[in-house]
């Protein structure tokens, strides 16, 4: 057993903390947040991702797991060997990630730290922070206390964070100090997962470069979707074909509306500012960019052109009512971080319609930042009255809705689907006039 503190409580850094203590660790979660940790103290999550309230409640009856916002407990009561950084590092001005949270972090464990530590980077941070990080304990430290830092860069995804934590691909660690890399390995063993030590910018690198990647994926099929609209290909099955090839795979291929998240959008665009202050010119990540960002101009141009008016004036969708089903970014999650449907709802308020929506968990959460939009009970509330409807997330819920009763209660029975859920045959036959992404219409 290992004691091990952990800072910050988003989804990185309870789904670490969690785990970790339900690997056999005794850990502790701090956040400054005092109301955040006084719910976790009774239960109560702060976010929604499957499985995470059993092993949170599993383990603090275990007495493994203990939340708190007092960094010397934390840290020193008993003696961690580890801490974990995995706060948040938003987007700054120019695209950068803002490490503001991290800096807190740093210095406020140097501070606190009365015996030796193992500080290990959990955030998603850019090249050379682990250098800066252990520049800034060196400096803060009251007195010297012998410490090493750790790139330990994670790669889960929301909505299914725990499998991925204790089913990982691999586990990456980077570090100047290579018997503390291996330290933390011991966390991982029964994980059975590779291990690769590697130095700290090499890490931090890796979880940046698999990011973007991914991201450069899913910009690319929108990309061949927009080409298959145009000839008549189906872009559903091109995916498939291309799936097929080994040296491609099929994963990251489903044409749509694009990424969202508190990854990919940040990430990119903070490689891409890396690369460019070093006077480089990253023109494929600036058009994975791009591309995302049409593929959400792409939806609300579809409903413009099946149900705007032909009057002249700038606002299309003047008088008209449209349905948006889904505001988290994706489904199994609360999160509307770079939501697309967060953003197509506003791009049609922008061309004057009136916007009806609905989501299973993210609601609250989009209430928090939608204007003169109807949230609804369910995807039949949402499409009363509508004159087209725009599948944004693709929820279970909404791959089996009862279509005679949809298309009874729209005053339009138009569905633009930014997922491909449905068939374009079936919805056809229901009689709907159905756009999807890439269908070959």
């Amino acid at each position: 057993m290992k004691t091990i503190a952990v800072i910050g409580v988003g989804y990185v850094g309870l789904v670490t903390g969690a785990c970790l203590a339900d690997l056999g660790n005794r850990v502790t979660c701090l956040d400054i947040n005092e109301e955040r940790i006084e719910k976790l103290k009774q239960g109560i999550m702060p976010i929604f991702e499957p499985g995470l309230e059993e092993v949170v409640r599993r383990n603090v009856a275990a007495g493994r797991l203990f939340f708190t916002t007092d960094y010397d407990e934390a840290i020193n009561r008993p003696p961690a060997e580890m801490v974990f950084i995995a706060v948040g590092t938003p987007e700054g001005v120019d695209g950068e990630a803002d490490l503001r949270y991290v800096r807190a972090v740093a210095e406020r464990v140097a501070e606190v730290m009365d015996h030796p530590l193992i500080i290990i980077n959990k955030s998603t941070v850019p090249v050379g922070t682990g250098d800066w990080v252990a520049d800034i304990v060196r400096s803060r430290q009251p007195q010297p206390i012998p410490f090493a830092v750790v790139s330990n860069p994670e790669f889960l995804r929301e909505g299914s964070a725990i499998s991925d934590f204790m089913n990982p691909d691999r586990i990456v660690l980077g570090s100047l100090d290579r018997e503390a890399a291996q330290k933390v390995a011991q966390l991982y063993l029964s994980l059975r997962a590779p291990i690769m030590i590697t130095d700290l910018r090499t890490a931090e690198m890796i979880k940046y470069a698999s990011n973007a990647f991914l991201a450069t994926k899913i910009s690319f099929i929108n990309e061949i979707a927009n080409i298959c609209e145009a000839l008549g290909a189906d872009v559903k099955e091109v995916a498939a074909g291309m799936g097929y090839d080994k040296r491609i795979g099929r994963a990251f291929l489903d044409a749509g509306i694009g990424y969202g998240g508190s990854c990919f959008p940040k990430d990119v665009k903070a490689l891409a500012h890396m690369a460019n202050i070093q006077g480089k010119h990253p023109q494929l990540l600036e058009a994975v960019m791009q591309i995302n960002a049409d593929a959400r101009r792409s939806i609300v141009a579809k409903v413009r052109n099946l149900i705007g008016n032909n009057s002249g004036t700038l606002r299309k969708l003047e008088g008209k009512v449209v349905g948006v089903l889904g505001l988290a970014f994706k489904p199994n999650t609360d999160d509307i971080r770079e939501s697309p449907g967060i953003d197509i709802i506003r791009m049609l308020q922008a061309d004057g319609a009136t916007v009806r929506a609905y989501d299973p968990v993210a609601m609250e959460n989009a209430a928090r930042v939608l204007t003169n939009v109807t949230l609804c009970r369910d995807a039949y509330e949402t499409a009363e009255g509508c004159d087209a409807l725009v599948l944004a997330t693709e929820w279970n819920e909404f791959k089996h809705l009862d279509l005679p009763r949809l298309k009874q209660v729209m005053r339009q029975p138009v569905i633009v689907d930014g997922r491909n859920i449905y068939e374009p045959a079936v919805m056809r036959e229901h009689g709907f006039i159905y756009r999807g992404v890439g269908r070959g219409y």
